[in-house]
C-alpha cells in the first residue's frame, strides 16, 4: 500500500474528519465567546465589584522610562472564555454521547466448556433412554 493511499484512508476515518468538524465549529465560536466573556458577563461583574474594568486591570512596574505593565485583567477575560468555551464543548460531548448511545454487544456464544457439558448432557440422556 502506497504512502498516498495510507493516507487517504487515514483522513477519510470518521475520526480525522470529526476532528476538522469540531476545529471548524471551535473557530467559529470563539468569537460568539468573546462577545459573550467581553460584552455581556463581564461588564456586570465589574459593575458589582465597584465598577472595575477588568480589562484595564494591570500592576504597573515601575522603571526609569515608563512603567512596566502586566496586563492581569486581560488574562482573567481569557480565562473566564476559555472556561465558557470548555463548559460549551463539554455540555456538546455529553450531547453528543447522549444522541449516540453504544449499540448493546452480542451475547457471547457458548464456551467450548459449555459446548462439551451439553454433548455428556445429551450422551448421558441417550443411555438412560
Amino acid at each position: 500500500m502506497g504512502v498516498v493511499n495510507e493516507f487517504k484512508e487515514f483522513a477519510m476515518r470518521g475520526n480525522v474528519i470529526d476532528l476538522a468538524v469540531g476545529v471548524i465549529i471551535g473557530a467559529a465560536f470563539a468569537p460568539i465567546v468573546s462577545t459573550l466573556v467581553d460584552n455581556i458577563i463581564m461588564p456586570p461583574i465589574g459593575y458589582l465589584m465597584a465598577g472595575i474594568d477588568f480589562s484595564n486591570l494591570a500592576i504597573a512596574i515601575p522603571t526609569p522610562t515608563e512603567p512596566v505593565l502586566i496586563k492581569y485583567g486581560i488574562f482573567l477575560n481569557a480565562l473566564v472564555k476559555f472556561l465558557i468555551t470548555a463548559f460549551a464543548i463539554f455540555l456538546l460531548i455529553k450531547l453528543i454521547n447522549m444522541i449516540q448511545k453504544p449499540k448493546p454487544a452480542a451475547p457471547p456464544g457458548p464456551t467450548p466448556t459449555e459446548i462439551y457439558l451439553k454433548e455428556i448432557r445429551d450422551l448421558l440422556e441417550k443411555r438412560a433412554a
